[in-house]
């Protein structure tokens, strides 16, 4: 069953936006009737569509459903281009994280511009329909595009970087010792790997180095094999 996004409720029915209209209406080619899910503020309801002039649905009644997430978990993906941060956002979704930054590495073949307000927007408009899609009672937070100033001053109960010098300290191990963290948050590095001093101001700040292996994964690969092994270890 498809699922939406609103928390415009009028009474004991949903509004849904425009983009969610456009798809049940010629995407879906859904009827009136037809049933759907809403989430609203991480409550999933069963409802009914009853108009489509605007869409809206009516609720039948709350599903309850079992989200037993204890971690949160951060990515920070140094900038790429379009279809990579496109598939980087859409798997990092589907398998968990919960919140996201792009970062100005120093090597990053993308660089912020006038058009990052955009580009957030689009990032959003990508984690929503991955949530949707991947059946999530919650959106990942799109937390903007940072420096390493600001890195280094994110909070969280275990900090890690992907680092391709790192050859012992393995993400199983790290995870491993750090079961009982709430945060994580995990910096990706671009295309051309971190710089000596980045890496080395990242460490110094208390960012683990990291290895996901003998093999040196592209970019758009680590994350994903970053959070798979994740939710392998811990079910997040």
């Amino acid at each position: 069953m498809q699922r939406y996004f609103s928390n415009i409720k009028e009474g004991n029915e949903y509004l849904l936006s425009n983009d969610d209209a456009y798809h049940i209406k010629k995407v879906m080619r859904m009827k009136i009737y037809d049933k759907i899910e809403i989430v609203d503020n991480k409550k999933v309801y069963l409802c009914e569509i009853i108009s489509f002039e605007p869409v809206k649905a009516k609720v039948i009644k709350e599903i309850n459903e079992i989200h037993d997430n204890k971690h949160q978990i951060i990515i920070v993906q140094s900038l790429v281009n379009e279809n990579k941060m496109d598939l980087i956002l859409q798997k990092g979704t589907e398998l968990g994280m919960t919140s996201f930054y792009g970062y100005k590495a120093i090597n990053s073949v993308v660089k912020e511009n006038d058009k990052s307000d955009k580009k957030i927007i689009r990032w959003q408009k990508i984690v929503k329909e991955a949530s949707e899609q991947s059946k999530r009672n919650d959106i990942p937070n799109i937390d903007g595009i940072i420096d390493i100033k600001g890195l280094c001053e994110v909070k969280a109960d275990l900090k890690i970087i992907l680092s391709v010098k790192e050859k012992s300290n393995t993400l199983k191990k790290v995870l491993q010792k750090n079961s009982m963290c709430d945060t994580m948050i995990i910096v990706i590095g671009p295309e051309g790997g971190f710089e000596d001093s980045e890496e080395n101001k990242l460490i110094e700040n208390g960012f683990i180095p990291t290895t996901l292996g003998n093999r040196v994964l592209r970019t758009e690969t680590a994350s994903i094999a970053c959070l798979s092994m994740i939710n392998y270890e811990w079910m997040v």
